[in-house]
């Protein structure tokens, strides 16, 4: 399975394609961030941010986008273009059928570190170890991205399955999957509400 993630924004927006597989680990394939100058207009600017996301998904062919989902910062003009981008990225892949995930980035950052807190750089090494790069990707919107498309291979039903996925899980991971499947009980989720 190829999982492409999207971390939002409208002057860097990254983009981190993973393959997740049956009997392999996750691997690395491609990370890039789409840019729009911000002395252009908001419409031109949209404009460069979807046509950027739709190459990056015509090139590769994902089965699953992991975008984040955009929550209220204090700086609503920041908030605004997020959300625009996150929008743009769900709009490319409903146009070619791939299926949407939204994740927080408390919920990558359990997934992926088993601390919803984790600091930027803690993140930047986890992601380098998990997908075994040479180097931290780089910049922080780049390793956002594919730490996106991580938490959605590794979440509960994601890309690995059962056995699968606990083998190549860190003993974080086991803990946020544990924790997630407990939370899905506790709300009813699969009792058949």
């Amino acid at each position: 399975m190829i999982i492409l993630g999207v971390d939002p924004g409208l002057t860097r927006c990254g983009v981190g394609v993973i393959e997740a597989g049956a009997s392999r680990r996750l691997s690395f394939i491609h990370v890039d961030v789409v840019r729009s100058a911000p002395e252009e207009s908001q419409d031109l600017r949209l404009l460069t941010i979807f046509n950027g996301l739709s190459a990056k998904m015509d090139a590769f062919s994902p089965d699953a986008v992991s975008i984040e989902r955009v929550f209220a910062q204090s700086n609503r003009n920041t908030v605004l273009g997020t959300a625009q981008a996150a929008g743009l990225a769900m709009l490319a892949a409903a146009q070619r059928g791939i299926p949407v995930a939204l994740h927080t980035p408390t919920e990558a950052k359990l997934a992926i570190s088993g601390n919803g807190k984790a600091e930027k750089i803690q993140m930047e090494r986890m992601v380098t170890t998990i997908l075994r790069l040479n180097q931290l990707p780089k910049p922080a919107d780049a390793a956002d991205a594919l730490a996106l498309a991580i938490c959605h291979a590794l979440r509960p039903g994601g890309a690995l399955q059962g056995g699968e996925r606990e083998q190549h899980l860190t003993a974080a991971q086991r803990q946020w999957t544990t924790a997630s499947q407990k939370a899905a009980r506790s709300r009813g989720v699969g009792r058949g509400m």
